[in-house]
């Protein structure tokens, strides 16, 4: 089972303002790929306290992914990806830049996005747009390869059984 933690980063739906559809979006469909929510947050676009959650989450050893949505643009406020890169140990450059390949072919907007993905001990960080049809269609996109990301962060002898060649 693959534990997920969803944080919401806006400023916005942290006061109340607007109502948080991303965070529900993303929760209905890794329920529907067999994952565990383990928690989820809603909390404004600060740096200080973006990297906060995810250090907590991460050294928590209770999350195997933390997908965040918002805070991925241009805007001033947009700070997403420098507090996920101020907290990782590794990068994975390959998910950020295969979600927005992909969302290249539904909109020249994805050029835009600033997402990151890579990895704080043995937990999984994937930024996601704001939007929830951005955010549930890069989830789509690099959903198959999650598990097999997982058993690996996990050190699980079966991972290796996906890297021989028949």
């Amino acid at each position: 089972m693959i534990r997920v933690g969803i944080i919401t980063i806006s400023d916005r739906s942290y006061r109340g303002e607007r109502e948080d559809l991303s965070g529900p979006a993303l929760i209905e469909r890794v329920t529907d790929a067999g994952f565990h929510v383990i928690s989820t947050a809603i909390i404004p676009d600060e740096f200080d306290e973006i990297k906060s959650y995810l250090i907590k989450w991460c050294d928590s050893g209770n999350f195997d992914l933390i997908l965040t949505t918002g805070g991925t643009g241009f805007a001033p406020r947009d700070v997403t990806p420098e507090a996920t890169l101020a907290v990782l140990d590794k990068t994975a450059p390959g998910i950020a830049e295969a979600m927005r390949g992909y969302s290249m072919k539904i909109t020249p907007h994805a050029m835009l996005s600033r997402q990151q993905a890579g990895i704080r001990k043995k937990t999984l960080i994937i930024n996601l747009p704001g939007s929830p049809k951005g955010a549930v269609e890069n989830l789509e996109y690099v959903l198959p390869v999650l598990p097999h990301a997982i058993e690996l962060l996990r050190e699980d002898p079966s991972a290796e059984k996906g890297h021989q060649q028949k």
